[in-house]
C-alpha cells in the first residue's frame, strides 16, 4: 500500500488553501497512493486564534465546504484520505474542535478524532495557547483504512507517548500499523523534537509513522518547520521534505512491519 504525506505552507485564505491541498492530493494519487494524509490546519493559517471560529463548520453537515472538499476529493481520486484538520462548532461559540476527520475511498465519513492535548509555549519572542480558542477532545481514535489499521493524532500529542499505547492496545483490536500525524509544529520546538518524537513513536510501537506538516514561512508572519516525513517500524525515515508545498511518499510494507515485530516481539513484552 503506497502511502503519502502533503506539505503545506497555508495561507488566510480558504479558498486558496482548498485548491493547494486538492493538486497535492490528484499528484499523490497520480503517484499511486492509496492513502494520504493532510497536514493540521491545511484549511486555514489565519492572522490570528479567533479566525478559527470564523470559518468553523457544523459536524457533516452537507453543505459545508471543507468537509464536502475532502469527502468528493476522496471519491473522485479514490484515496483514503485523512484530511488534516479543521475547525467544527461546538456547544460554546467561543470555542471550536481541531478535528480530524477521515474519508473512504467511497467519500464516506470513515472516523473523527478531535485534539486531546492542546499545546501551550512561551518563550520571549513566541506564545501560544491553544486553549484561548479550541475547547480538548477526550476520546482516542484508530480506523481501519483497507488493510491497516491507523491510529490517529494530531501535532501536540505526539509528546504524549500513553496516547500511541491506548491506540494499539484498545480491547480486541490488533496494534496499530500506521500512526498519523497532521501537524504545524512551530519552527523552534519543531527543529529540536519533531523528528526526535516521529522517529521514538515508530520505534516504541514498531510501526509506521505518516507525518504531514505546515512547512515554511507563511503569511501571517509565522514560520513552520516542516520536515514531513515517513518513517517505519526500525525507525528509518523513508522520504521528507525539509520545506516548502510538496509530497513524501513511501510503501506500507506490511512484511517489513512483521518482521520487525517477528525479531523484535517488544509489543508482547509489556508489563506495566
Amino acid at each position: 500500500m503506497k502511502i503519502a504525506a502533503v506539505q503545506m505552507v497555508s495561507t488566510p485564505d480558504v479558498d486558496r488553501n482548498l485548491a493547494s491541498a486538492r493538486l497535492w492530493l490528484e499528484r499523490a494519487a497520480a503517484a499511486g497512493a492509496e492513502l494520504a494524509l493532510l497536514p493540521e490546519y491545511f484549511c486555514l493559517m489565519g492572522k490570528q486564534d479567533d479566525d478559527k471560529l470564523r470559518i468553523a463548520e457544523t459536524y457533516q453537515d452537507p453543505a459545508a465546504p471543507i468537509q464536502r472538499m475532502l469527502a468528493d476529493t476522496a471519491r473522485e481520486l479514490g484515496l483514503w484520505l485523512i484530511g488534516g484538520t479543521l475547525p467544527l462548532r461546538t456547544a460554546d461559540p467561543a470555542r471550536v474542535r481541531n478535528s480530524c476527520l477521515v474519508y473512504s475511498p467511497e467519500g464516506m465519513l470513515a472516523a473523527r478524532y478531535d485534539k486531546i492535548h492542546l499545546f501551550r509555549f512561551q518563550t520571549g519572542s513566541e506564545q501560544y495557547d491553544e486553549g484561548r480558542v479550541l475547547e480538548a477532545g477526550s476520546e482516542p481514535v484508530a480506523v481501519q483504512a483497507g488493510p491497516v489499521r491507523v491510529g490517529l493524532s494530531i501535532c501536540y500529542d505526539l509528546r504524549f507517548a500513553e496516547l500511541y499505547r491506548a491506540l494499539s492496545f484498545a480491547p480486541g483490536q490488533p496494534p496499530c500499523a500506521l500512526f498519523a500525524v497532521p501537524a504545524a509544529f512551530t519552527y523552534t520546538t519543531g527543529e529540536k523534537h519533531w523528528e526526535l518524537l516521529l522517529r521514538a513513536r515508530a520505534v516504541e510501537m514498531q510501526a509506521f509513522v505518516l507525518a504531514s506538516a505546515q512547512g515554511g514561512r507563511h503569511e501571517n508572519g509565522r514560520r513552520t518547520w516542516g520536515h514531513s516525513m515517513i518513517v517505519d517500524p526500525w525507525g528509518e525515515v523513508l522520504d521528507v521534505l525539509p520545506e516548502g508545498e510538496g509530497l513524501v511518499q513511501a510503501e506500507l510494507d506490511l512484511a517489513r512491519l512483521a518482521a520487525v515485530r517477528q525479531q523484535l516481539p517488544a509489543l508482547q513484552h509489556r508489563r506495566l
